[in-house]
């Protein structure tokens, strides 16, 4: 059974401005919810405290476990449920990250048995220092940028030969960064600085299949990180391996569509590039489906049953993927066609 026909022909290049206003319109929800909530909601892996996770016999209210623990000189900050329901299971953010002792376990479990009513087990305890939350979180960003420049350097000698020029454009993003950091910039600035140096020197070096790959990336981070704003969802390493995740992922379905493009240039070089660009999305739209399809089984199997713990990182994953499939189509194509009439106008 064909899943997708092979002469498919879907004018997507013809509804490219529709997917821009789309994308505009995530983008800029994102800029908006990260504004309203102060930046992204980190978890104790950059913000830095103690979690501790708490697990009870019966059920049990949020109120009853903050009264409980009020008393403690620990700096309770919030309390949440997590996993199922039936769990009974919830976690407590402390901002302090002082080290809580087994005296100190035994203290909570005696005052929380007493403010509840029910037998109670503290499950793990998590700490991390202010200092070494926020050298994570920088090396977490820089990890993101460099994962993008060294696609550029791929990309650009990979479809437009042009090695050298992607080395000079390495280094200068790196000399770039080095420079940002002399000045003690932040990492977001720094990050956004040395991003709109890359798209400048894309500009000027007409590097364009890589500004097309590195757009829809930037773009499809940008997505999933306002969804994760929007919702209130927690910022942890396990969510920034996602991100790399999605950014290989959504590179794999730009490279295949890039490279079909350049086989059809060759073919039909006195058709218009935008047929060329329809021809080439549609032969390899099967493929991009079944793919897509076939990794989020896998991901809302992970999301449905995989538990708390990894509910987050399923979550991101499946948002990464599905804005991947659909920037590697009306994102990073369309790029090529409007470069084109930059370079007649």
């Amino acid at each position: 059974m064909q899943f997708i026909k092979p002469d498919i022909n879907i004018n997507f290049i013809a509804r490219r401005y529709i997917a821009f206003v789309v994308s505009a319109v995530m983008i800029l929800m994102t800029i908006i919810s990260l504004i309203i909530h102060h930046g992204p909601k980190y978890g104790i892996d950059f913000a830095g405290g103690t979690l501790i996770q708490i697990k009870f016999d019966a059920p049990t209210q949020i109120a009853d476990i903050k009264n409980g623990l009020a008393n403690l000189e620990i700096g309770i900050s919030s309390v949440q449920e997590f996993g199922d329901v039936t769990d009974y299971e919830f976690l407590v953010r402390a901002e302090s990250s002082a080290s809580i002792s087994e005296d100190v376990s035994l203290k909570i479990e005696e005052i929380l048995k007493s403010a509840t009513g029910s037998k109670v087990e503290i499950r793990r305890v998590e700490m991390v220092g202010p200092q070494v939350g926020k050298d994570l979180r920088e090396k977490a960003l820089l990890a993101m940028f460099f994962a993008l420049l060294f696609i550029t350097i791929y990309i650009s000698g990979r479809f437009e030969l042009k090695w050298m020029l992607s080395g000079v454009m390495a280094g200068a993003l790196m000399f770039a960064v080095y420079l940002l950091q002399l000045f003690s910039v932040s990492i977001p600035v720094l990050m956004a600085g040395a991003l709109l140096v890359t798209l400048i020197l894309f500009w000027f070096l007409e590097l364009k299949y890589a500004m097309g790959a590195v757009v829809a990336l930037i773009h499809d981070v940008m997505i999933t990180i306002g969804l994760f704003s929007i919702f209130g969802k927690e910022f942890t390493l396990p969510i920034i391996a996602a991100l790399l995740t999605i950014i290989g992922y959504s590179l794999n379905d730009t490279i295949i569509v890039f490279d079909r493009i350049r086989e059809n240039l060759r073919k039909h070089h006195k058709k218009r590039l935008d047929f060329i660009l329809n021809k080439s999305i549609n032969e390899t739209l099967g493929r991009t489906i079944l793919t897509s399809l076939t990794t989020l089984i896998v991901l809302f199997t992970l999301f449905i049953f995989g538990g708390g713990i990894i509910h987050d990182f399923a979550f991101a994953m499946i948002v990464g993927v599905l804005v991947g499939t659909y920037s590697s189509i009306f994102v990073a194509s369309p790029i090529l066609l409007a470069w084109q009439k930059r370079r007649r106008a």
